[in-house]
């Protein structure tokens, strides 16, 4: 007689999600990344010339799930992953070798496809207050460090030992919770270059760092029917031309003077006011003529540092308070969070490669990378409802997306056709997703408030 085995009373069942649908994950990536489309992009820069070994959707995902998230950091590692994934083996010259400028062409065209078809998405509604303009853009740029073997090709800005470095410039849509653009530069390459202005800013808010502090940039801006918010550069010095707030008591007089001859005076925890700033045209037939052109300024007293924070816009009046305007900047916080993103979790600190063409590869591999886990991030907090989707936040899904990554390139292998079944994979997946992205603190006070609907 045969005992029957008893089930061990400690074994937990299979996970299953409450809200994502397992099939999501790869069915998204599928729509972002179609074959078809891979196959076209690796064609027409030339990529595929050699196709015989090369199967450009295996190699794709292969550099993207595996350099981008910490699995593989050599090329050596990334060949037998392909080999894993297609079944094809390479030599180890000829894997090399396929590191060229048509590989960076090809990498940066399936950049350029997934940043078109995330733009279009609308994956948070600005609030309310916010009804006046279609999408607030951050633009800004990072700096990621090289092998001083190319300090020729790429050299540092104000380095005191010998070191390479290029510039990352990123574009952020925050109603695609996303990049927009993502362009590469040389590190001595000035920031306002990066970012030529259009009709594309029309109904739309762009803040500003201070890197890209210009007069002409914001008369730009604001001719193309669009608004800006910067901070005040430390040398900058406007004249008031009227006072858009009433105080009590015996306030100063504002109106006709300079903001370096009042900002040592006032007393008011907030200022807000209308100034004037001239600045120089871009030149034509060799000649710049001067202009002006009124803006609001806006400076609000910190307690704790003990000075005032002074920001430059043209949001009208009626649109936001000065208090309002002060917070809004702190949206910038988001493109901070996606370079760390990129930088701590998607290995942009640690290309130690001597050859450009690797070194522009595995940039925008990094890209790639993050570009994949925001559509899943997005995914996940569509799925959710939305007093659970707020509590998705970015470094706790990042951290959860690198520390699983194993299971999703295991998942996507078996969905893509080469592999082992990939549905209880997928299940699993789901479910960690859901589970260690939430953040568990209800009341935890998250940046940016008040934005988002």
């Amino acid at each position: 007689m045969t005992r029957k085995r008893s089930r061990n009373k400690y074994a937990r069942p299979d996970p299953k999600p409450k809200y994502l649908n397992p099939e999501d994950i790869p069915h998204s990536l599928e729509s972002l990344f179609p074959e078809k489309t891979i196959d076209k992009i690796a064609k027409d820069t030339g990529f595929d010339q050699r196709r015989r070994k090369v199967e450009p959707y295996y190699f794709f995902w292969t550099l993207v799930l595996g350099f981008g998230v910490h699995l593989q950091r050599s090329l050596e590692s990334l060949r037998r992953g392909y080999g894993d994934m297609s079944g094809v083996e390479f030599s180890q010259s000829a894997w090399h070798d396929r590191f060229n400028p048509k590989t960076v062409k090809f990498l940066r065209g399936c950049v350029e496809l997934a940043l078109q078809q995330m733009a279009g998405e609308a994956n948070r509604k600005l609030s309310s207050k916010m009804s006046w303009v279609d999408d607030i853009l951050i633009q800004d740029s990072t700096i990621v460090r090289l092998s001083a073997a190319l300090m020729k090709q790429f050299p540092a800005v104000r380095s005191r030992k010998k070191a390479a470095g290029l510039k990352v410039s990123m574009l952020v849509s925050a109603v695609a919770s996303s990049p927009q653009k993502v362009t590469i530069h040389g590190e001595r390459t000035h920031e306002t270059k990066t970012l030529k202005i259009g009709p594309w800013v029309k109904n739309k808010l762009l803040l500003i760092d201070l890197g890209f502090f210009k007069y002409q940039m914001f008369a730009r801006i604001q001719e193309n029917g669009g608004y800006y918010l910067t901070r005040l550069k430390g040398n900058a010095n406007p004249r008031f031309l009227s006072t858009l707030r009433t105080y009590r008591g015996n306030a100063i007089e504002l109106e006709g003077k300079h903001w370096k001859d009042v900002k040592g005076m006032i007393m008011r925890d907030v200022l807000d006011a209308e100034v004037e700033i001239e600045f120089k045209r871009r030149a034509y037939k060799e000649k710049r003529r001067k202009d002006s052109m009124s803006s609001r300024l806006v400076a609000i007293y910190n307690t704790e540092a003990k000075r005032y924070h002074v920001y430059l816009t043209n949001i009208p009046v009626e649109s936001l308070s000065a208090e309002d305007v002060a917070q809004l900047y702190r949206v910038r916080w988001d493109i901070e969070m996606i370079f760390k993103e990129l930088k701590s979790k998607y290995s942009l600190d640690v290309i130690k490669s001597a050859n450009p063409d690797v070194v522009e590869a595995l940039i925008w591999v990094g890209i790639l990378t993050l570009l994949v886990s925001r559509r899943l991030f997005n995914v996940l907090r569509a799925s959710a409802p939305i007093e659970h989707a707020v509590r998705y936040t970015p470094l706790r899904w990042a951290t959860t997306f690198v520390e699983n990554a194993t299971i999703l390139e295991l998942a996507l292998t078996g969905y893509f056709g080469y592999g082992d079944p990939y549905e209880k994979g997928l299940r699993k997946l789901a479910w960690i997703y859901e589970k260690h992205s939430f953040d568990p603190y209800a009341k935890r006070h998250r940046l940016p408030d008040g934005w988002y609907s």
